[in-house]
Formats: C-alpha cells, structure tokens, sequence
C-alpha cells in the first residue's frame, strides 16, 4: 500500500502538468514526465512557435536536449 503523502503528491505533480509549452519561457525550470517518471529535468531554452517542440538546458550531461509533444512527454514547472 502506497503512503498518503506519495498518493497526494502525484495528484498535485499532475495538476501542474503544462499543456500549452507555448506559455513557457527561456530560463523557467521544468521536468519532462513520460510515462510517470521524471526522464529529464533543466531550464527551457526555447519553445517552438507552434508550441508542440521544447529545447531543455539540461542538469546534467547525459540527458537529451529536446522533446517533441508527439513523443507523449509532459513538462511541468519544477
């Protein structure tokens, strides 16, 4: 059985889930989320003008630089 905090704290990580990667901005701190596991994580160094391509500063060295909606990732704020 999961703890209670774990329960309620996937609740709100998927509350924050960005939808429109056209609302973000260069600099913001993001995770990138596939299949309910954090895959990456850094700053947003652009955003497509369709929104659907996001660009990551990545926090570490062997982590991809982008993302493509079309590939079922999800960004939220970290």
């Amino acid at each position: 059985m999961k703890a209670r905090g774990a329960v309620l704290s996937r609740r709100n990580a998927h509350s924050n889930i960005i939808s429109e990667w056209g609302t973000l901005k260069a600099g913001e701190r993001v995770e990138i989320i596939k299949h309910a596991h954090v895959i990456a994580a850094g700053e947003v160094e652009e955003v497509s003008q369709s929104g659907n391509v996001l660009w990551l500063a990545p926090a570490g060295p062997s982590e991809e630089h982008l993302f493509l909606k079309s590939d079922g990732v999800q960004v939220r704020r970290s």
